[in-house]
């Protein structure tokens, strides 16, 4: 099984207090730093389990860049895309002492992927393109979005999207996002209640939820090689 993730490459810093912050004050923590972002996890975790992933980003040349960049393909993913100057996304993750979690993201150069950048034999293999939300709701990584799911469709593949964060989509607009997702017509969405509830799924989403259900016997996926 070949899965392609289209999205943002980022530094993941995750901090876990072991006390209370307080203004001007150190707090004592345990730190963790690693490559992370919505579709690059699904990339790693489909690598772990056996299937070939490929995953396309635009990221930064500087030392984050070059850290995730080794990382993620240390993991088995096949890493493709423009390596640009600038910065790149960085997302720093504080985890109170009772698990509540406040992130603080930087997306860096992420969300300036071009349709144009995007090579069409990156999905002439591909099973599945799996798309972050986050991924459309930027210009001009959401055009690459809708490239990529046309190119992905040429070659007979499934998708799937991943709604991301409801309070993202608030601020976008819930109509406009539902837009991108018809004009997407993907086979499987990946929700929680907040995000299904927010793009109205039980309205324009049903048809694609439908359609999926009722596709889905017609063609199913291969067995996920150990290779």
């Amino acid at each position: 099984m070949r899965l392609v993730c289209l999205g943002d490459l980022l530094l993941d810093v995750i901090v876990r207090l072991d006390e209370p912050l307080s203004p001007g004050a150190d707090a004592v923590a345990v730190t963790h730093a690693g490559a992370g972002g919505q579709a690059a996890n699904v990339a790693a975790w489909a690598a772990e389990l056996g299937a070939k992933a490929r995953f396309v980003a635009k990221r930064a040349n500087d030392t984050a860049g070059r850290l995730v960049d080794e990382e993620i393909r240390t993991r088995g993913v096949e890493l493709v895309g423009p390596v640009v100057e600038g910065r790149n996304g960085v997302v720093v993750s504080i985890v109170g002492r009772d698990g509540d979690r406040t992130m603080a993201s930087d997306r860096g150069v992420a969300p300036d992927l071009e349709p144009e950048e995007l090579d069409p034999a990156w999905f002439a293999d591909v099973d599945v393109l799996h798309l972050s939300g986050y991924s459309l709701m930027r210009t001009p990584i959401d055009g690459a979005g809708i490239r990529a799911a046309e190119l992905a469709r040429a070659s007979g593949a499934r998708i799937s999207v991943d709604l991301s964060a409801w309070t993202r989509i608030r601020e976008f607009g819930p109509a406009a996002f539902r837009g991108r997702l018809e004009t997407l017509a993907p086979d499987i969405v990946f929700a929680n209640e907040p995000e299904w509830e927010i793009v109205g799924g039980a309205y324009a989403l049903a048809r694609a939820f439908s359609s999926a259900a009722r596709n889905w016997p017609s063609r199913p996926p291969p067995a996920a090689s150990p290779s």
